[in-house]
């Protein structure tokens, strides 16, 4: 039986890639700091619990270190938030964001990367908005963007080892975290849609797995626009990150 690790399995895109995988018939070890809430959220589901703080690198080594080989691992656990006055530049939110973010990942990837299989694979979930900045989104897309060139670092490094790496870079999806914004969200998609479209990258070990398909290829094109322009656009736009 296949064995897939997942953190930031109690809510949201995590939650539904647990649901997911046990129902193909995958050992799901399902990672959060929580047990009552992992055990609330994935009541039902085939699932083994997996519980550390990925922002404790002392306790994630420890709880990961003891784990068996794996065929797939997805960082998926992170968290948002937004410098609302640039003027006054928050930054102990954006240590907390890049903390999250970035350094958990991190912290998980020391005692895991030598457990996945020869053939198996490692994901990262950054976002779609690395593709181009956007308003109040200094930390959430500095984090990302660290990811993005972390993940393609990887790719080089692991490719000797025979493990692949996916870089995830969804748009809005409807979770707990996206639920909180107060801007709209263009393309927005249910959580199973984004489920759906990450297994399938990662069966076809595809390097970058983006969705939905038109939100992504616009982001794109916006991208490729002279940054002046760019910013002369965002300033006449609602105040919005992704």
């Amino acid at each position: 039986m296949k064995r897939v690790l997942i953190t930031g399995a109690g809510s949201g895109i995590g939650l539904q890639l647990a649901r997911d995988y046990a129902a193909d018939g995958w050992r799901v070890l399902a990672c959060g700091r929580d047990r009552s809430r992992l055990e609330q959220a994935l009541e039902g589901v085939e699932a083994e619990l997996c519980l550390f703080d990925m922002e404790n690198r002392e306790q994630a080594a420890r709880v990961l270190s003891a784990l068996a080989e794996l065929d797939l691992v997805i960082l998926n656990a992170g968290g948002c938030e937004y410098i609302d006055d640039a003027l006054h530049f928050d930054a102990a939110l954006f240590e907390r964001v890049i903390r999250t973010n970035l350094i958990g990942t991190a912290n998980c990837l020391a005692p895991l990367l030598a457990r996945i299989k020869p053939g198996g694979r490692l994901a990262l979930m950054s976002s779609s908005v690395t593709w181009l900045p956007l308003t109040r989104a200094e930390a959430y897309g500095a984090s990302k963007a660290g990811l993005d060139y972390l993940a393609r670092s990887l790719a080089l490094d692991l490719a000797r080892h025979q493990i692949g790496v996916s870089l995830i870079r969804p748009g809005f999806v409807d979770t707990p975290l996206t639920r909180k914004n107060d801007f709209p969200m263009p393309g927005r998609i249910e959580v199973g849609q984004a489920s759906r479209a990450i297994r399938r990258g990662l069966a076809r070990g595809r390097a970058e797995i983006g969705f939905p398909f038109f939100f992504v290829q616009a982001l794109r094109l916006l991208s490729w626009l002279p940054r002046g322009l760019w910013l002369r656009l965002a300033r006449r736009t609602p105040r919005s990150t992704t």
